[in-house]
């Protein structure tokens, strides 16, 4: 596999956390905070709406104030990154607009979206930390991996088969992000590639499930004789 060579170093690239830590202090606390409300709203199962909207609030300060403000001095795509943030902001709005509930989760995505929900936020900090990664040179909370991952979690946890065009954004970002991963060895990021394995599940889960219940010619002909 040929992996395309970087604009920036690993050193590089975790200076630009140093320096959006730095910069943003206390906003992780913050958007922690969004976080654990948006959690709390789904397990008391109320105000749907709040939660896509908390979330599009999560990805609009992840391409503006992180991709288009700090990576961009290093990373010439950063432009690319943030306004495709921005655009995943759009669609869960738009998402939170659609009057019909979600159909509610099977037992084996609720289970996986708590799984990755719970990682973003307590995992994913713990295994920076144990594999060096310490504040503030290390992303936090807010950052576009967390928050990718808990994303997908939360969509895995509320809804039987989130929409593919709710879900691509993010899988197109766990796949790059993951790459980035194994070259500058970041550990906590390999949640990105389960989290991404358990969306794709559902989906093809959902696709198959479509097309098994679909009536087969054969079966239409004999119900009209």
């Amino acid at each position: 596999m040929i992996v395309p060579e970087l604009p920036f170093t690993a050193q590089e690239f975790f200076d630009v956390f140093g320096r959006y830590n730095r910069a943003v202090w206390p906003a992780q606390y913050l958007l922690v905070g969004v976080a654990t409300l948006i959690v709390v709203s789904v397990l008391r199962r109320e105000r749907p709406r709040l939660v896509l909207g908390l979330l599009a609030a999560l990805w609009v300060w992840t391409g503006v104030v992180y991709h288009l403000t700090f990576f961009a001095e290093v990373n010439p795509a950063a432009g690319a990154f943030g306004a495709a943030f921005v655009v995943q902001a759009v669609l869960l709005i738009g998402a939170a607009r659609t009057r019909r509930p979600p159909t509610p989760p099977t037992t084996g995505s609720l289970a996986v979206g708590k799984g990755l929900v719970a990682y973003a936020l307590l995992g994913y900090p713990l295994v920076g930390y144990l594999a060096g990664h310490h504040y503030p040179e290390t992303p936090t909370f807010g950052a576009p991996c967390p928050t990718t991952i808990f994303t997908l979690g939360i969509l895995l946890w509320t809804r039987r088969e989130p929409a593919w065009w709710l879900v691509a954004i993010p899988l197109l970002w766990t796949g790059l992000a993951t790459v980035l991963a194994v070259q500058f060895s970041i550990p906590q990021d390999f949640g990105l590639a389960v989290a991404a394995l358990a969306t794709l599940a559902v989906l093809i889960r959902g696709v198959a499930a479509r097309a098994h219940a679909r009536p087969t010619p054969s079966a239409s002909a004999t119900r009209l004789m």
